[in-house]
């Protein structure tokens, strides 16, 4: 079994942007390998581990800012979400999200679908289950070249635990924490025969929290299956269930100030029976990699995703402090969305020299088809007959299986059939080609240039409107950079790279009123930065950028015409992780995010919400004996808006979060993790003015993890 320990090898934590305390093996060769498997090894990114950057590039030589959070940092830093990694995550931050899928913001820019698993596209609107991952993955500026469509601020991709062909291992994972809480995961690989083996993960949760009403099950199941078919050839073959449902809190509104009032931090602002979400979603992927000689390799990889959500709520549409400080209004609407990804995907890489100059070629093409059908129904009050109600403010609200009684005191119910807002069925196919060259004119000098064509076609049938609408957009998205090495632990780049939205949005729900007329959103990212790997095994990296948003729209004076309307968000972060010592282990980073938003009659002098100004954060780990260790962290967010109005406000705040573990044998230890040590009441994110989300107050989770 592999604990957690102080000590890496140096080639590993010169390997990683985002180091992190590793697993320490017992003395045999089996686990050694066991490591190999877990971790990025050496200073290369290998192609085999299916991430995000498709060739085996060393970290110090990509043109762009990065983090690795491996599945040891996610165990000792008690991380149980997206969300508590990108905490401590420089340069991102979350929102709300609706109370019902992972939503962070790049750099400023709030996506839902910039997700991916194992590199391919998982864009469907949901919470994203940490049990079966080797690392994640977080790639911040837009480049569509590697990634196509989306991708604005940055993308996040999970990398699965595969396979380990040769061992045969348990693992497993019980916790609790002081809200009742509890989760469950189990890791157990088998050998099938010499070139073989079958690895099954599964986890369970039955939620719970600090606030009313909230609780929900997740559980989920993901046997891989790795086949050395060859020396050459692996077959990786995986299939995943995921069943989640869960209470739904869109938080609390704001006041007079702007500011989420506090006074309102216990009281949910919905139904307990009818807020909730069900998510039932089936995932298959399989890669074969090929080796065709030293100089070449390819692999080619499928993924089917199936999706069936339901998401329902009601929440406060309205508040107005001054005037009616003891009623809120809610509005709320039910909908569902059943969708099929199906993704081909295949590359080359080829390595080869002409004059002197070596050159790294990737070469690849992808198919996406995707059949989406989604439907909303608003709520519709009998008292107002329209899709808000006021009623008084009070712990518990007097709603309850969509009957309940008004401010004025009048029964009231909802009935969500009878007001459809919209129900589509739409069918997307995209056809995308790249190519890139990584080359390298001397020993301290890369160049990296590249582009990607993608075909993005849509059909639409609006069954409210009874009308089919189309659109076909053809984009060319180019990437360049420089890599600088005055020395081989250290690097000094620029880039250049961009990326596209086509007007359907997101989550393509719709091309309606003139969306189909309009060109796709633009972005486009310029970025400097510094990769330092001390020979201590500390790294440093730090990053300066700047992304403009160009996205075009009917002229107010000529519907014919078109304006494009520029914004820009610039800032720059820095990180610096690794060993201070052989006993300590530090995680620490900042980032300064600017930005303004402009119209078509220029700079507005408003700020983009979601955009603090200042994000920190720090994370250390101390190993006090062989068998005990520490952790102590702390995380800062600057306030920001809520709203593009720059209106409401969430406030800043500082959270302390702590850990301690013990080894109680070479294979078992039990961890003590406690999240907002000083009980701060804090507003982490929100989704509009009136929804802003109660942060956990002081907890703690006990848990006990083994390996055999």
């Amino acid at each position: 079994m592999a604990l957690i320990s102080s000590k890496l090898p140096r080639a590993t934590l010169l390997s990683l942007c985002v180091a992190t305390p590793l697993a320490v093996a017992q003395n045999t060769d089996a686990d050694s390998e066991e490591i190999a498997e877990i971790v990025v090894v050496g200073k290369v990114l290998y192609t085999d581990q299916v991430n995000a950057l498709k060739t085996p590039t060393p970290v110090l030589d990509v043109p762009q800012s990065l983090s690795i959070v491996t599945a040891e940092q996610i165990t000792l830093q008690g991380f149980t979400s997206i969300s508590d990694i990108i905490n401590y995550t420089p340069g991102v931050n979350t929102s709300q999200g609706e109370g019902h899928r992972d939503a962070v913001v790049f750099r400023g820019i709030r996506s839902t679908a910039d997700f991916f698993i194992d590199g391919a596209r998982d864009d469907v609107q949901y919470y994203r289950p940490l049990y079966n991952l080797e690392q994640v993955e977080i790639l911040r500026g837009p480049n569509a070249l590697l990634f196509g469509r989306g991708g604005t601020g940055g993308i996040l991709n999970r990398v699965t635990k595969k396979g380990v062909v040769g061992q045969q291992f348990t693992g497993y994972q019980a916790g609790v924490d002081s809200f009742g809480e509890v989760g469950v995961q189990v890791d157990h690989n088998v050998p099938v025969g010499d070139s073989s083996a079958l690895r099954i993960n599964a986890f369970y949760e039955g939620l719970s929290n600090h606030r009313d009403f909230y609780d929900g099950d997740r559980l989920g199941v993901n046997p891989t299956f790795k086949w050395h078919m060859n020396p050459a050839t692996t077959l990786d073959l995986s299939y995943e269930y995921v069943d989640h449902d869960r209470f739904i809190d869109r938080g609390i509104p704001t006041g007079s100030n702007g500011r989420p009032v506090e006074a309102f931090e216990d009281i949910v602002f919905g139904d307990p029976d009818l807020n909730n979400h069900k998510l039932e979603a089936h995932l298959v992927r399989a890669a074969v990699q090929h080796e065709f000689s030293d100089n070449l390799k390819g692999n080619v990889s499928a993924f089917f995703g199936d999706f069936d959500k339901l998401y329902q709520n009601y929440y406060v549409s309205s508040y107005d402090q001054l005037a009616t400080p003891g009623v809120v209004t809610l509005d709320g609407y039910i909908d569902t969305t059943q969708r099929q990804n199906l993704i081909l995907s295949g590359n080359l890489i080829g390595e080869f020299a002409t004059g002197g100059v070596n050159h790294t070629i990737l070469t690849g093409a992808e198919f996406i088809d995707t059949s989406s059908d989604q439907d909303r129904f608003n709520a519709f009050w009998d008292t107002t007959s329209d899709d808000n109600e006021i009623f008084s403010v009070a712990r518990p609200l007097d709603l309850r299986g969509g009957v309940g009684i008004n401010a004025s005191g009048l029964r009231t119910s909802n009935d969500y059939t009878a007001d459809i807002n919209d129900d589509t069925r739409v069918e997307i196919d995209v056809f995308s080609f790249y190519i890139q060259d990584e080359i390298e004119i001397s020993e301290k000098l890369d160049l990296i240039v590249g582009a990607r064509f993608d075909s993005f076609d849509i059909e639409v049938l609006n069954v409210v409107a009874s009308e089919t609408r189309t659109r076909e957009d053809e984009e060319v998205s180019p990437r360049g950079g420089l890599v600088y090495k005055p020395r081989e632990n250290v690097s000094l780049y620029a880039s250049y790279s961009e990326s596209f939205l086509p007007r359907s949005g997101e989550q393509y729900a719709n091309i309606n009123g003139s969306n189909n007329q309009l060109d796709p959103n633009t972005f486009t990212n310029l970025e400097a930065g510094l990769k330092w790997d001390f020979n201590r095994g500390l790294s440093l990296t730090a990053a300066l950028f700047e992304i403009e948003q160009s996205s075009p729209q009917v002229a107010d004076n000529d519907p014919s015409t078109l304006d494009v309307i520029d914004s820009e968000i610039d800032g720059f972060e820095i990180q610096l992780q690794g060993q201070l010592s052989n006993r300590w282990f530090v995680s620490a980073g900042y980032s300064n995010l600017d930005g303004e938003q402009v119209d078509r009659s220029g700079p507005t002098g408003l700020r983009p919400r979601e955009l603090p100004e200042h994000m920190f954060s720090l994370w250390n780990t101390y190993q006090v004996t062989d068998q005990f260790g520490l952790g102590l962290g702390v995380s800062y967010q600057d306030e920001s808006f809520i709203n593009n109005g720059n209106s409401a406000v969430l406030p800043s705040y500082t959270r302390v979060d702590a850990a301690a573990y013990y080894d109680l044998s070479a294979n078992t230890r039990v961890q003590l993790n406690i999240e907002n040590l000083t009980d701060e009441l804090y507003f982490p994110n929100s989704h509009s003015t009136h929804q802003a989300t109660v942060g956990e107050p002081l907890n703690a989770r006990l848990t006990v993890t083994a390996r055999f």
